[in-house]
């Protein structure tokens, strides 16, 4: 193993080490995105609350008008049989249930207020949330999509890229030597049978000039024995 690939791998393994001691992405994404939709359940519970305190108050004001006209009622009948005493004594209540009445008002008033800030609120964190989400499906996505690149660069720095090539040089050199080997036991065998076939046909050829030579060597026998017969005797 060469220097540099030694020094590449130490450092794959450092950032290795250090991605895993990290905050994971995805977790966090998810964490941030649960707190805001809890944060904006709590605004809706809020909301909710300050409506029903509201109604309450509203229900407790009516009540106390209520009971305050009741003892402007009981201040007149009072009156009407001239016991002023009776009378001051309604005036009195009916005082501290009016008093009470306003109180409840105004806290009415406060109440409102509080309730409209809230839904406020719960329209400007509602986007916000929905916008969130949107963004932590992206920012996953690219998260993975680089944890997968990462992967792969490290799959891939793990390969020696030279020890591949030579690999392959060596089997394309292989592949070359069997074709010329197949190449050559192709032509020999070629070779061989025109061979056959050539003294196939030589010998066919030097038999046929023997059976000619045959033939005419009978032919040129039975001439010279003609010609024997038709000279003449030499006489003694």
């Amino acid at each position: 193993m060469g220097l540099f690939e030694r020094v590449a791998r130490a450092f794959r393994a450092n950032v290795n080490s250090w991605v895993q001691t990290q905050e994971d992405p995805e977790k966090i994404l998810e964490q941030a995105v649960m707190e805001m939709q809890d944060n904006l359940v709590q605004l809706r519970q809020a909301v909710a609350q300050a409506i029903a305190t509201q109604k309450r108050s509203e229900r407790q004001a009516a009540q106390a008008q209520f009971t305050a006209d009741e003892w402007y009622r009981r201040a007149q009948l009072a009156l009407q049989q001239n016991n002023e005493i009776l009378a001051r004594e309604a005036l009195t209540k009916r005082r501290a249930y009016q008093e009470t009445a306003t109180a409840l008002l105004n806290q009415i008033e406060q109440q409102k207020s509080v309730v409209a800030k809230l839904k406020k609120d719960i329209q400007t964190v509602e986007p916000k949330v929905a916008e969130a989400k949107a963004k932590k499906d992206i920012y996953i996505a690219r998260a993975r999509s680089a944890e997968a690149s990462t992967r792969l660069q490290e799959m891939l720095g793990g390969v020696s890229t030279t020890s591949s090539l030579s690999a392959f040089e060596r089997m394309e050199e292989k592949v070359m030597q069997l074709e010329a080997q197949s190449e050559a036991i192709t032509k020999l065998d070629g070779d061989d049978l025109e061979k056959k076939f050539a003294s196939l046909e030589q010998g066919g050829s030097i038999d046929t000039e023997l059976v000619a030579l045959k033939a005419k060597m009978l032919a040129g026998g039975e001439n010279t024995t003609e010609v024997s017969r038709q000279l003449p005797k030499s006489q003694d």
